[in-house]
């Protein structure tokens, strides 16, 4: 999140659009990004080119805009940990997936303008593996608010991708 917060600061108040492909990764580390984004002063368009999976699909939610790509997802699912422990452990561990669910579930009732209940249970289907929304479903239901424009996403076959050398060890690391 460091770098999405130097990045955001060094654009300024300037819209931004963010390409979005990621299964996710660390709610927190999302959630973190979600309110960088969302406290960014202009507009955030957020591009769903492929998959906004678990945190990133709490990302995705900070769009002033979200547009799918022809093909995408959203999927939104309850939290997950390995426990090892006790009984205690495992516990504590239910009482705080319980807790990240229910924020989970509060930005996307945000976002879908639906209550908090409804988005519980997309996350809840399938024993909490969620649901999965393509881009009519997740337009229909709310999470986004329209399609991306075909002609938005070129890919050129020529195109090379060149890492500095001082990059490598730092790409390496991350």
């Amino acid at each position: 999140e460091r770098r999405i917060s130097n990045a955001l600061r060094a654009i300024g108040k300037q819209d931004i659009s963010v390409n979005l492909n990621s299964p996710g990764g660390n709610f927190f580390s999302g959630l973190a990004i979600y309110n960088l984004l969302r406290a960014h002063p202009a507009k955030v368009t957020v591009n769903v080119l492929g998959m906004a999976g678990s945190a990133a699909s709490i990302i995705a939610m900070a769009g002033d805009e979200i547009l799918m790509a022809s093909g995408s997802f959203i999927m939104v699912h309850n939290a997950s940990a390995m426990v090892i422990g006790n009984k205690y452990d495992t516990n504590d561990a239910t009482e705080l997936l319980s807790e990240i669910d229910a924020a989970m579930a509060e930005v996307y009732a945000a976002r879908a303008g639906v209550e908090k209940k409804v988005a519980a249970g997309w996350m809840d289907r399938r024993r909490g593996d969620g649901t999965l929304f393509g881009a009519a479903a997740a337009i229909e239901i709310g999470l986004a608010d329209g399609r991306l424009n075909d002609d938005a996403v070129k890919v050129s076959a020529e195109a090379t991708k060149s890492v500095p050398r001082e990059r490598v060890l730092e790409n390496a690391l991350m």
